[in-house]
């Protein structure tokens, strides 16, 4: 009995490997994407960390320099408060768009009427321009604003945020915020909408308030969601670059200028290989942020 079951899963195994062999027609349809990434992002990529150690103005002759990019970025307070400002921007506007999305996903997701309307009318940022919307606030707080300030004897409102190298980077995490909400809202909506209808009867028929269960049983069932929003969100406002160039263009002065912005203008002004080595940099506090990311989420079957 026995040799007849082994000789029946000897037959077994090839099959099941066969199985699992894939098809040459997959790699197939695989290449053009594959060479188009190698082409459009890896070899550049590739190609700019090279020259971050060289003397390049992006054109021209060139001479390897070695690590004097890479010094000189660390003692460079243009460079330093770039980082600042991004890091410092980014924390504040992850914790702004969290808390706003994970309270619009609640109410959204309550016992009210018209909510679908309400979710829809709440994800139209999420599908504008980001430079759009911040040409459309560049005029809100440069004219509207002030305008109302004035006429209701608020003094600091009288004059623009923007012009303001203390209150620029408020008006920046404002319509930032508002852009990204909807996207975090989504992520919420889906979280709360699986958490099962019998957890809150159960808690009801203990006595919980609505405010206990938001603790006690939304707030812990959700949490994978506030992880995953966090770092996406910590992520792409690392990036921060269309917004912060409708509104401010990194003024008044350099107080509101991200990484990017003085990567991109370093590149326009001839510091090439010196803007590729703080773009190196910057890459691998990305991909560090990435493993992050993957460690706080390994294991997690919420989504």
């Amino acid at each position: 009995m026995s040799t007849t079951t082994a000789t029946r899963r000897g037959q077994g195994r090839p099959e099941s490997r066969s199985r699992r062999r894939v098809e040459p027609i997959f790699y197939f349809f695989l290449l053009p994407s594959l060479v188009l990434f190698t082409l459009a992002i890896t070899v550049p990529g590739l190609v700019g960390i090279f020259f971050s150690f060289t003397d390049s103005i992006g054109i021209g002759d060139w001479e390897f320099a070695g690590l004097t990019n890479y010094i000189a970025i660390f003692s460079d307070p243009a460079i330093l408060q770039s980082y600042l400002f991004t890091f410092g921007f980014s924390i504040v506007t992850v914790l702004v768009v969290n808390v706003i999305a994970f309270l619009l996903a609640v109410g959204l997701t309550s016992q009210i009427r018209m909510k679908t309307a309400l979710r829809t009318i709440f994800v139209i940022p999420m599908v504008v321009s980001g430079i759009i919307i911040a040409y459309v606030f560049n005029f809100l707080f440069s004219n509207s604003l002030p305008s109302a300030g004035a006429a209701a004897g608020i003094s600091w409102l009288e004059t623009s945020l923007l012009a303001n190298p203390d209150l620029a980077w408020i008006a920046i995490v404002v319509v930032t915020a508002w852009q990204a909400v909807p996207g975090a809202l989504l992520i919420y909506i889906a979280g709360l909408v699986s958490i099962p209808g019998d957890v809150y009867e159960a808690a009801e028929i203990d006595g919980a308030s609505k405010f206990q269960q938001l603790l006690k049983i939304t707030a812990p069932l959700v949490a994978g969601y506030v992880v995953i929003n966090i770092i996406l969100g910590f992520k792409g406002f690392l990036n921060a670059y269309d917004i912060i160039v409708g509104l401010t263009n990194g003024g008044p002065g350099t107080s509101t200028r991200s990484i990017a912005m003085t990567v991109i203008a370093g590149f326009n002004g001839g510091d090439y290989a010196y803007q590729m080595a703080n773009a190196t940099i910057f890459f691998v506090v990305a991909v560090l942020i990435s493993l992050l990311q993957l460690s706080l989420t390994r294991g997690r079957n919420t989504l």
